[in-house]
């Protein structure tokens, strides 16, 4: 292990969540929400749960996991609904070259390292400077990209980041659009005709799930939930992905109740005009193990009660289950760890 997994690895999901967050400023716009809601689609701890447990499968089963959870097996895929995507293969490149370097980093931070890998992506950017001119890139739209590759070397190590193609997985036609051009396209709500103004309860909004395919979108009536709205297309999204049910569109849903976790997603725009958490989203999300907040309007949500007042922008996550239980045991189990420890000391 290069001395740069071995730093990495000494990182939890709450430090790499804190990262991220201390780097938002640096970050551009367009990949500010997109990078927190990639950290929470793949948290090291469930690939620790399932690296410590004596039989993987039964835990699967334990936890409900449906779809795929291994960062490993999707390194160039996973990361398709971030911007910076479009420049993967040079932060995939750096993050590679900064471990094979044998640079030690004592004494340094997660943020310090994203920023080396990120200046490092932006330096070989500079050898195609007109190919990256066409796309408008600049190092605001490297720092979430540099922040994936250093989380997917953790998880997925070396030799499988460095044997990944390094593709971009965006036609040609998405990819050439400008990050104002993607800002812009969040943020326009649907005109409801002329008389619009006076629209109440048939107003209609777009549901966007997938930014880099036109097809990826449905349309919800005010203050529908998403996933009732997901269901209106009947097209044959289960042949797609299996965890989606016939007749009830592209986003995976079983209860509709806050019960089973099936349908979260991510909110990469709009989340402002998404209803807030009631009090059953709230206590559900952390048993899932997806995420404990008290942000009234998050971007994580489950969209069979995430309610649409306007148009929004959403990314399915490649996986559902239950680990939220086994995350509340090991804070506990840190906690009277530090507690000993404190004990001990005085």
């Amino acid at each position: 292990m290069t001395p740069l997994e071995t730093f990495l690895n000494r990182h939890d999901d709450a430090a790499w969540r804190a990262t991220v967050v201390e780097l938002l400023p640096e970050t551009h716009e367009v990949d500010r929400n997109a990078v927190q809601v990639w950290f929470h689609f793949f948290p090291v701890a469930l690939l620790r749960a399932f690296e410590r447990a004596a039989d993987p499968a039964a835990l699967a089963v334990e936890w409900q996991m449906q779809g795929r959870w291994r960062l490993s097996e999707q390194i160039d895929s996973s990361h398709a609904f971030l911007y910076g995507h479009r420049f993967w293969p040079e932060a995939r490149s750096a993050a590679v070259r900064l471990a094979e370097s044998g640079e030690g980093f004592d004494g340094r931070t997660l943020a310090d390292a994203v920023r080396e890998v990120t200046r490092t992506a932006a330096a070989a950017r500079e050898v195609t400077r007109t190919a990256a001119a066409a796309r408008g890139a600049d190092t605001s739209l490297l720092a979430g990209i540099a922040a994936v590759a250093l989380m997917t070397l953790q998880q997925a190590g070396l030799a499988a980041l460095k044997a990944a193609p390094g593709r971009v997985l965006i036609d040609d036609a998405h990819a050439g659009k400008t990050p104002e051009q993607v800002l812009r396209e969040r943020a326009r709500d649907d005109s409801q005709g002329l008389l619009g103004f006076l629209r109440t309860t048939d107003k209609r909004w777009t549901v966007v799930w997938d930014e880099n395919k036109d097809d990826c979108r449905f349309r919800v009536v005010d203050r529908q939930e998403v996933a009732s709205g997901a269901a209106t297309d009947k097209r044959p999204w289960h042949e797609v992905d299996p965890r989606c049910t016939v007749d009830e569109g592209p986003i995976p849903v079983q209860c509709r109740s806050a019960s089973c976790g099936t349908c979260w997603v991510g909110v990469l725009g709009g989340a402002e005009k998404l209803s807030a958490v009631d009090a059953r989203e709230r206590r559900v999300m952390p048993l899932l193990g997806y995420i404990e907040t008290d942000d009234p309007r998050p971007l994580i949500r489950l969209s069979c009660q995430a309610q649409a007042t306007g148009a929004v922008s959403v990314v399915v996550p490649p996986w559902n289950g239950y680990f939220g239980k086994y995350l509340k045991r090991q804070q506990q189990a840190a906690k009277g760890d530090e507690a000993a420890a404190e004990a001990a000391a005085g």
